[in-house]
């Protein structure tokens, strides 16, 4: 009978012990868990994180920063709420860029681990340890750095995390790919490099909005085949002075916006947004003071992209645009706008409907 005992007992303990793994994350940081993980707060990235874990994922999660996802994007928060009900009730941690974040409602909340982009746990490093006090693992994952190395690692982690390495995998392979489609076209071409200039247009054409310089969008710009007027000036994001992108002229000009802006001339793209009406928005900065002069508005080479298509898994479709709007013959066999919505319908429980990649011309 002992001997009965001690084989269930065993039988029944394989499973659990076997759960236990070792993550590195892309730090560098070795972290052990079980997984998948039972109880998830999520800082960032709350879109791949369903993507690549599936809609069940979400089962698991127990908190949230919602306010980046629920304040910026709020069309797009509505239609995931609209499908997944439980998601409008799911815990709100705070925001990390508002510093509102609340360690105290993460230790309430009694989370296995704790998922941060890179920014988010050099922002709160001095705070984490009572987190790890109480026996709480945090991983970070990166995808502002825009390189396929930290979005490939970065998906493979929350493969992990999840228990979908498989998907994970495939969704890593097919990102890696159709990155390295536009580098290799590129490199291959060895055309020159035209000026390309990227702008955040929230505030609309009155104002000079954010511009990126090697991160988020000003990488993609540039692993696009694109020379960034912004990259000297630069580092992360920032404004130029008018003077700084007169003087530059450049070829491209490419403006990110959301499903709202500041104003009536905001730059909007999005959910729920047609063609005609962000064409319009884009038609507005034709007239911006001194604009009329750049070689990017005579061409009508002004295009709009959705803003949050950057810093995420599904983003290899926008350095394709962005490629094909540097270099429309190299790139012109490529549909980005279709696979970005594809991506949807293969790894997301929603289909958005709008304008999320547009040109200019029609």
């Amino acid at each position: 009978m002992k001997k009965l005992f001690l084989l269930l007992f065993l039988f029944v303990s394989m499973p659990s012990l076997a759960k236990t793994e070792t993550i590195t994350d892309v730090l560098g940081r070795h972290v052990t868990l079980d997984l998948p993980a039972k109880r998830v707060v999520i800082g960032f990235y709350g879109e791949d994180y369903m993507a690549i874990g599936g809609e069940k994922s979400f089962d698991h999660v127990v908190g949230m920063s919602k306010d980046i996802w629920q304040k910026w994007r709020p069309k797009n928060w509505a239609m995931y709420v609209k499908k997944r009900p439980s998601m409008a009730t799911l815990a709100e941690v705070g925001n990390v860029s508002t510093q509102t974040f609340s360690i105290e409602k993460v230790l309430s909340l009694r989370p296995d681990v704790v998922m941060l982009a890179k920014w988010q746990y050099s922002a709160l490093q001095d705070q984490l340890y009572r987190l790890e006090d109480a026996g709480i693992h945090i991983v970070v994952v990166d995808y502002n750095a825009q390189t396929i190395k930290t979005h490939v690692e970065s998906t493979k982690i929350i493969g992990k995390l999840t228990g979908q390495t498989k998907r994970a995998d495939k969704i890593a392979s097919d990102y890696k790919h159709d990155v390295e489609l536009v580098l290799n076209r590129l490199k291959k071409s060895n055309l020159p490099k035209p000026k390309i200039y990227m702008e955040y247009g929230f505030t609309g054409p009155q104002e000079y909005g954010y511009t990126f310089g090697e991160n988020m969008w000003g990488k993609i710009a540039m692993m696009s085949g694109g020379d960034n007027i912004s990259a000297p000036y630069i580092k992360n994001w920032g404004h130029l002075n008018p003077e700084q992108v007169l003087a530059a002229k450049p070829d491209v000009v490419i403006l990110s916006g959301t499903e709202f802006g500041k104003n009536d001339q905001s730059v909007l793209m999005g959910e729920g947004i047609s063609r005609e009406v962000a064409r319009k928005r884009l038609e507005g900065y034709k007239q911006r003071m001194g604009w009329s002069t750049l070689p990017a508005v005579k061409n009508d080479r002004i295009y709009g992209v959705y803003h949050y298509a950057s810093r995420s898994i599904m983003d290899a479709c926008m350095f394709q645009f962005i490629a094909k709007a540097l270099y429309p013959s190299l790139f012109s066999d490529l549909n980005p706008e279709k696979k970005y919505l594809d991506f949807y319908k293969k790894y997301l429980p929603v289909s958005p409907t709008g304008t999320f990649a547009v040109s200019l011309k029609k």
